[in-house]
C-alpha cells in the first residue's frame, strides 16, 4: 500500500473542471461549486500559533429549549434541567469540544440565589474551586423579586479525550429547598407585561 501520493493536478470525470496544485497554492478552475469536503484536521497555512490548538469546526450539535421546567432542590442539591442536554461524538482523542448554554432561570422568592453548572456525562465541569461549604457552580444569580427572569451564560472548550459518545447538560439549584423555574418567573402571571423565554446548549468539535 502506497503512504504518499503526489499530483499536480486532478481533473474532474467531465473533464470540464480541474484543481491544480503548485508551490505558490492551489489553483481551482472550471469548477462553481463542491459539494462535500472532508477532513480530520483544519490548521492554518502558517501552523498553529503557540500555546494555542486547531480551529476548524468539525461538527456542532444542539438543543434549544422552549418550554418551562421547575422543581424543587434540597440544600441546593444540583438536578438535570429537563430537555436541555446534547451527546457529541468526537472523530478524535486530541480534538476538543466548545459548549456554550445560555439559560434562563429564577428562585421562588426575592433574594433567592439560584445557579446552574455543566456536566460532562456524570462529571460536572468548569466549576469554581471548593471553598468550605460554599456551592461550586458555573454560573450564578440572585433575585431581587418574583418577577425576575435571569441569562445566565457558560462558554467551556473542554477535553473529552474520546471518541465515544459524550453528553453534555445543564444542571440547576436553588438555596433551602426552595423551587427552581426554569424560562420562567416564579409569579409567571397571564398578562404582557410578564415574559418567558428559552434555553439553549451547543457543542462545537474543534480540531486539535
Amino acid at each position: 500500500m502506497a503512504s504518499e501520493i503526489r499530483v499536480n493536478q486532478i481533473q474532474s470525470r467531465s473533464g470540464l473542471g480541474t484543481v491544480t496544485f503548485g508551490d505558490s497554492g492551489i489553483i481551482i478552475s472550471g469548477i462553481t461549486t463542491i459539494s462535500e469536503l472532508r477532513t480530520n484536521s483544519i490548521v492554518p497555512v502558517g501552523g498553529i500559533p503557540a500555546g494555542a490548538s486547531g480551529g476548524g469546526i468539525i461538527q456542532v450539535v444542539s438543543t434549544t429549549k422552549t418550554d418551562t421546567f421547575s422543581s424543587a432542590t434540597s440544600s441546593s442539591a444540583f438536578i438535570d434541567v429537563t430537555g436541555l442536554s446534547v451527546s457529541i461524538t468526537p472523530r478524535s482523542t486530541s480534538n476538543k469540544i466548545l459548549i456554550y448554554s445560555t439559560v434562563h432561570i429564577t428562585g421562588a422568592n426575592s433574594l433567592d440565589r439560584s445557579g446552574i453548572r455543566l456536566v460532562r456525562d456524570s462529571t460536572a465541569i468548569a466549576i469554581a474551586d471548593a471553598a468550605s461549604n460554599r456551592v461550586r457552580a458555573s454560573a450564578a444569580t440572585i433575585n431581587e423579586s418574583t418577577n425576575d427572569l435571569h441569562n445566565l451564560n457558560i462558554m467551556h472548550l473542554d477535553s473529552p479525550s474520546t471518541t465515544s459518545a459524550t453528553t453534555y447538560k445543564i444542571q440547576c439549584t436553588n438555596e433551602s429547598n426552595r423551587n427552581v423555574y426554569i424560562n420562567r418567573s416564579n409569579s409567571d402571571g397571564d398578562n404582557n407585561t410578564v415574559f418567558r423565554a428559552v434555553s439553549s446548549i451547543t457543542a462545537m468539535e474543534v480540531s486539535g
